[in-house]
């Protein structure tokens, strides 16, 4: 019996390669969304670090218009914070999409997976009947031949 060969293993390999690149693309996107809340959390620390300096400040004593620069600074690092926070919900949206076209990617795998399977356990059953037709076949035969060799004697 010829050796077991899955009849859709092209179109398998192709699906694990589509896994693969999905896979790889969600880590992509995952590592974006890390990179925008960290930079969110520095500009969070920052905030911070003004909003404590300012206070100084005021406390010294400074101009107005040191003041005022310095507040203007702490609103624009709090409307960068919330870009960045617009940008990392957008990058969880795109993350969820993403997920999504992952498990269907998995299923798919899974299924070609379980097909190969099937087909592998169909071919040891047919390997099996084929086995047991051979010995059949050698037992019978030697049965015939020693019944000749018995009746030559």
């Amino acid at each position: 019996m010829k050796k077991f060969q899955f009849t859709l293993q092209k179109l398998k390999d192709f699906r694990e390669q589509e896994l693969d690149r999905q896979k790889n693309a969600l880590a992509l996107l995952q590592a974006d969304l890390k990179h925008i809340e960290d930079a969110r959390e520095l500009l969070i620390e920052k905030v911070a670090e003004q909003s404590e300096q300012l206070e100084r400040v005021c406390r010294l004593g400074s101009t107005a218009s040191d003041i005022s620069m310095r507040k203007r600074y702490i609103v624009t690092l709090q409307q960068e914070i919330h870009v960045k926070e617009q940008l990392a919900e957008e990058k969880k949206h795109e993350i969820e999409k993403q997920l999504e076209v992952v498990v269907e990617a998995t299923k798919e795998v899974r299924t070609l997976e379980k097909l190969e399977e099937k087909q592998l356990e169909e071919y040891n059953a047919a390997a099996g009947k084929e086995n047991e037709q051979f010995i059949e076949e050698f037992v019978s035969g030697s049965t015939v031949r020693a019944a000749i060799s018995a009746a030559e004697q």
